[in-house]
Parts: C-alpha cells; structure tokens; sequence
C-alpha cells in the first residue's frame, strides 16, 4: 500500500533554500493536479461543503459578520486536507499507482500514528483564536457592539474599530505564523517518517529558521491562495487548496534535501 514508513533515525538534514524554489514548487503542484484532480477535488470537498453550511448557519441566525473569524482562521484549518493530497504527490513522484483504495488506506492508516496529535495541535489552535477574535472585538468595541454588529456593520470602521482591526490583524498572523511553523515540513515528516509530532514540531520550526525569507513568502502566498479561494463562495477551493498542497509537498521536499520534481 506504498512505501514502508522510514524510521526516526534517518531524519532528513534540512536546507538553505532561495525563493526561486517557489516558482517551482507551485509549478509542480499544478502538474501533480492536473494529473490527478479528481482526489484534490475530493479532499477538498469537506472544506468547500463546511464553509457553505457555516455561511447558511450565519445568515439563518441574522450573524453573517461572525463567519468572518472563521474565513480569517481558515488557513489554520486548511492543514486537515494535506494528508491525502501530500500521498497523491508522494505516489507520483515515486511512480506507485494512483489507487482510491491505497490512497485512502493510507490516510486511514494515520489514526495509528502521530497525526491525530497534530491535527489536536491545529484545532486547538483554531478554536483559540475564534475566541480571541472575539474577545478582541469586544474589548475594543464593547459588549454591546456583538449584538449591534449584524443590524450596523459599519460600526467597525468607527471610534476604535480601525485600531481593532489591526490588533485582530497582528494577533491572527501571529497564531498563522505559529501554525505553519508547525506544520510546513511537521506534516509531511509524520507522513513519510515514523516520528513523534513533538520531534515534527521542532524539526519544522528549524527549517522555518534556517530559510526565514523564503518560507514566511511562502506561506503569505498560502495564506494569500486560501483567501482568494474562498471569495465566491468557497469554490474557489477546489483548485487552490489541491495545488497548495500538492506544492507544499515539493517544498518540502526541496527543504529535506529531496528534489524530486518529475515533469
């Protein structure tokens, strides 16, 4: 069902990176998409139907204004789908077959493993900053705005609501920071590697250290790439988050030591 999972003790040495590995990497998470766009459809499917069902939920309770924390922490979220996508791109480059059934059984088979230790990282980290998002608003607009807000959303550009704006702002990428940090060469250490998410953890923030320039360009493109995704209604995920993913499997692989962009 693929390759055997490497052992902790060949971790791979990471890289000094320029930014021109970007160009490539989105290159070849296009190509990895076009080659197989029915499971970046699929996986991307659970994001698209969630944030159509969070807009319906919102409007039917009169509270549109409150999906925005939720679009603004999405790229913290987007993680989730990486899995399977990181598999697609792993079987293609390695030549293995593309197999709903392989594909499927490996991503399963992480239940096992130290994902679900990560994924809690994640939606921890989530469900933290939808109550900070809140939270900031009200100290800054006062409780009496969070019934207001829905009838008069202009509120937010009076008295303090530009300087609101900006703290959100300021505290959300720091939480987004932290994430990716994590997670950019964390999530597919714990695919292809048999590791604890603590040690993922560690070796990512490194390789965030080592290639500071590159990588914070990197995930603003991500971040940049989820948002435009999700203007008209979501769709747009349905292309962005399979060819981020697909991406972010070659950059990591660019970041261990392991070029193996394919044409």
């Amino acid at each position: 069902m693929g390759e055997p999972v490497k052992e902790a003790s060949i971790l791979p040495e990471l890289r000094d990176i320029d930014g021109s590995v970007i160009r490539d990497a989105l290159g070849a998470g296009w190509r990895d998409f076009r080659r197989a766009p029915a499971f970046g459809i699929a996986f991307s499917l659970v994001y698209v139907l969630g944030g159509v069902v969070l807009y319906q939920v919102f409007a039917a309770a009169g509270e549109e204004w409150w999906l925005l924390p939720f679009i603004l922490g999405f790229p913290l979220l987007a993680p989730f789908a990486a899995i399977g996508i990181f598999e697609v791109s792993r079987r293609i480059e390695t030549g293995q077959p593309l197999i709903w059934r392989e594909v499927l059984g490996v991503v399963f088979a992480q239940k096992d493993r130290q994902i679900p230790s990560m994924a809690m990282v994640i939606l921890l980290m989530f469900m933290f900053w939808v109550f900070v998002a809140h939270t900031t608003f009200a100290l800054f607009m006062g409780v009496s705005a969070l019934t207001n807000i829905t009838t008069s959303p202009e509120v937010i550009l009076q008295g303090n609501g530009p300087l609101m704006l900006l703290v959100g702002t300021l505290i959300g990428g720091g939480f987004a920071l932290a994430l990716f940090s994590f997670t950019v060469v964390g999530l597919p250490l714990l695919l292809e590697y048999e590791v604890d998410f603590i040690t993922a953890i560690i070796t990512s923030v490194a390789a965030v250290r080592l290639n500071p320039k590159t990588l914070l360009s990197w995930g603003a493109i991500i971040a940049l790439g989820l948002f435009i995704g999700m203007v008209p209604m979501f769709l747009g995920l349905f292309i962005a988050l399979p060819v981020l993913g697909h991406a972010s499997w070659h950059m990591y692989r660019f970041l261990t030591n392991e070029n193996t962009l394919r044409g």
